[in-house]
């Protein structure tokens, strides 16, 4: 009789220990689902409202951005953005001249574009001979690119010669800084408010592919 007992002990604690195997393999699971779970929504938060990464396709952006740059830009600084109302909230500043901002594409509002800012919302912005006029004084603050001497008449052309046109309310008119290489506001028009993303602030990694190797001197490099 106290054999069968012993026996009935042993394997009701077996048992238990089973259980208690089975109940922590599913805590570390669920643990693990949950840390998971948390990772992805903050991930998405932060690219969402926070700070995203581009890749540079195009030369537009010449010098200062090369083919093969990734960035990392700023969505915060403008304001978050709430989808399907597209209104903002809490804007910390809004986009200024020399900004280098990513936006929508207004001709196809799928695809995302990187100009620079260079004349904001009251602005007269006029280009002759390929110098750039805003509010009647010289606007090329920064590093330009010009791969053509030729310059076109805007009756052929709006590149070289353009305006002056006065920038609306809530509005922007961009440029690439590669300017005879850039289809920018001289040819589709203004940036509105509502479709800015964000400032792009830093290039995180750069990528020669033509040299098959990394461009260590442009990595951790501040964009302004």
């Amino acid at each position: 009789m106290t054999v069968s007992l012993k026996k009935l002990k042993k394997k009701s604690e077996s048992k238990q220990i089973r259980e208690k195997s089975v109940e922590s393999r599913k805590s570390r699971f669920r643990e693990n689902f949950e840390a998971i779970l948390i990772a992805i929504i903050l991930a998405l938060f932060i690219r969402a409202f926070v700070v995203q990464a581009f890749k540079i396709p195009s030369g537009s952006m010449e010098p200062t951005l090369e083919v093969g740059d990734h960035i990392l830009v700023n969505k915060f600084i403008y304001g978050i953005r709430m989808p399907v109302v597209n209104t903002r909230l809490i804007p910390v500043s809004r986009p200024d001249r020399g900004d280098i901002i990513v936006f929508e594409y207004p001709v196809e509002p799928d695809k995302d574009f990187i100009k620079r800012v260079v004349a904001i919302s009251g602005d007269v912005v006029e280009i002759r001979d390929k110098n750039v006029y805003v509010n009647g004084q010289p606007a090329d603050g920064y590093t330009v690119k010009h791969t053509e001497s030729r310059i076109l008449p805007e009756s052929v052309n709006p590149r070289d010669n353009f305006g002056p046109v006065t920038v609306p309310e809530n509005a922007y008119f961009v440029l690439g800084d590669n300017r005879d290489n850039s289809y920018d506001s001289r040819f589709w028009g203004f940036v509105e408010d509502a479709a800015v993303k964000g400032e792009a602030f830093i290039i995180y990694w750069s990528w020669d592919k033509d040299n098959f190797g990394v461009r260590w001197g442009r990595i951790g490099k501040l964009l302004h």
